[in-house]
């Protein structure tokens, strides 16, 4: 490279050799006077451009970021065709996700039908197969921290599915005793390990792509999603259950959802999430497995030290444990004692997730507008409201106001759970802004973990609660008691309310929460 001095400004004057020659440069050629060059008539392409003077002359400009065709920009929210991708195996993943209530759904009725299981023996299954979820946080340090092939993601969602095609599939071809129980809870835990991967490395990747998007806005799709696989799921498990009676052919249909899944993820690509990032991949620094864990390990304890983290996380995670869950003991009351079909089961939680949906289409339109700590506080209100829609089914005060049981449970069994469900998408929103690049798969690994342990210690608790009372198969007496005790105590919460933010996820983040 020559510089020259034109008056002020200095002028740049670059060789450019024919193979580099770019059309859209305004190039000029000049004939070589070199009497040393054999061919006299050879000619230089010579680039002059003007530029500013640099005041550091060892500090070079950046270069721009190079596009590729792989990641170019489509749509209003600038994600690559290649991001593109990445989202519709999420988008895909959350809805198998929700559609698992279809095997599961099999799975509940032969627990309470076929091997007569009473309400806290059922619960306490229910609750138990959940253990492995608690250990989310070791799958999102193992995500975050160790890389397959430069991919950290997809592979981890590609082995939870295939460990859930091996669980869901030695289900269906065990037969259906009472000696296999064992075996099946085996199962049961494997495919629950399974699922907690799969969610680990989706939630993340969705944690990665929304730092630059619209607050909650992939959150937002991704519960969407959710609620879709639970409406079909739940309204196709009860259709299938009622006319054919076979929960293994319900486990090998969902065996080859799932084998789908393992498809498309085999088939997609990790690279092009980096390789968007301002035009530069990812720079995967090679160290020790051990020294990988310990620093994720150490950043995601110095994220959870954080006042701004901690304290939203904890109020939902107590909001969830303080409650006593009884489903088991509603579940048997609707299927023994009011002898509901498991079609008007299935199609109740189909209620449930539209519910789920409706309100989170709300959320993008109104809701994430309005002050968190003020939206929560509504949420939580609602939610021990609906808690008495239960009294009011148990006391048949329904069928003194002309409603049958079977519209009741239709229109409103659900309500409850589904309100529960939508509360844990601002905390995910939060979460999501304020935590750090590198950290999105360890914090929502413990935020998910947490929420499961929570889940855990309300069944549990719903089990005492039960015992203490009194309720049993055929004997629900006591079942009113119980169910006001939960209104009381999802109350409590509003107690410490305080510990929630008071502004929205843009502002916290702002202000340095």
């Amino acid at each position: 490279m020559l510089s020259l001095l034109r008056g002020n400004t200095p002028i740049t004057t670059i060789i450019i050799p024919p193979h580099r020659r770019n059309p859209s440069l305004h190039i000029h050629s000049s004939s070589t006077s070199n009497p040393n060059q054999k061919n006299p008539q050879k000619q230089k392409l010579v680039l002059t451009h003007i530029v500013n003077p640099i005041q550091n002359p060892k500090k070079r400009p950046p270069l721009p970021p190079r596009r590729t065709g792989s990641t170019k920009k489509i749509g209003n929210h600038g994600i690559s065709v290649g991001n593109m991708k990445v989202l519709g195996l999420c988008g895909f993943g959350y809805w198998v996700q929700g559609f698992r209530c279809f095997p599961w759904l099999a799975l509940n009725f032969y627990m309470a039908h076929g091997l007569r299981l009473d309400p806290s023996s059922l619960q306490l299954v229910q609750h138990s197969a959940n253990l492995p979820m608690v250990a989310k946080p070791l799958y999102g340090v193992l995500s975050d921290a160790l890389y397959f092939g430069g991919a950290h993601r997809i592979p981890y969602i590609s082995f939870g599915v295939f460990i859930q095609i091996m669980s869901w599939g030695t289900l269906a071809l065990l037969p259906v005793s009472g000696g296999t129980i064992p075996i099946q809870m085996a199962c049961i835990l494997l495919s629950n390990l399974g699922a907690s991967f799969t969610e680990v490395a989706s939630d993340a990747l969705v944690a990665e792509l929304s730092k630059n998007q619209k607050a909650g806005l992939l959150q937002s799709y991704s519960l969407m999603a959710l609620a879709a696989g639970g409406i079909l799921g739940n309204f196709s498990g009860g259709f299938f259950l009622l006319k054919t009676q076979q929960p293994r052919l319900m486990f090998s249909l969902f065996c080859i959802l799932l084998s789908f899944q393992l498809l498309l993820s085999l088939t997609t690509k990790e690279d092009t999430l980096y390789k968007s990032r301002q035009g530069v991949g990812r720079r995967v620094v090679k160290t020790s497995v051990s020294e990988s864990l310990k620093k994720q390990f150490s950043e995601l304890v110095s994220t959870l030290n954080k006042e701004s983290i901690s304290h939203p996380l904890s109020w939902a995670v107590a909001s969830v444990a303080f409650v006593p869950l009884l489903s088991g003991a509603m579940f048997c009351y609707q299927t023994q004692c009011l002898k509901l079909d498991p079609l008007i089961i299935g199609l109740s939680k189909v209620i449930g997730q539209l519910m789920v949906l409706s309100a989170t289409v709300l959320y993008n339109k109104f809701l994430n507008r309005i002050p968190l700590r003020k939206l929560i506080c509504g949420i939580q209100i609602t939610y021990a409201l609906s808690l008495l829609l239960d009294l009011i089914l148990v006391k048949q005060l329904n069928l003194a106001l002309g409603i049958s049981n079977e519209v009741y449970v239709l229109c409103l069994s659900s309500l409850a759970e589904a309100v529960a469900q939508f509360k844990i998408l601002p905390f995910f929103v939060l979460l999501s802004k304020l935590c750090l690049p590198g950290c999105e798969g360890s914090l929502l690994a413990f935020f998910s973990s947490a929420l499961c342990l929570s889940s855990i210690v309300s069944g549990v608790l719903g089990i005492v609660l039960s015992y203490v009372i009194g309720v049993s198969s055929g004997d629900y007496s006591s079942l009113p008691a119980g169910i006001l005790f939960q209104v009381v105590t999802a109350l409590m919460p509003l107690g410490w309310i305080s510990r929630v933010p008071s502004s929205r996820a843009s502002e916290e983040k702002k202000k340095g929460w």
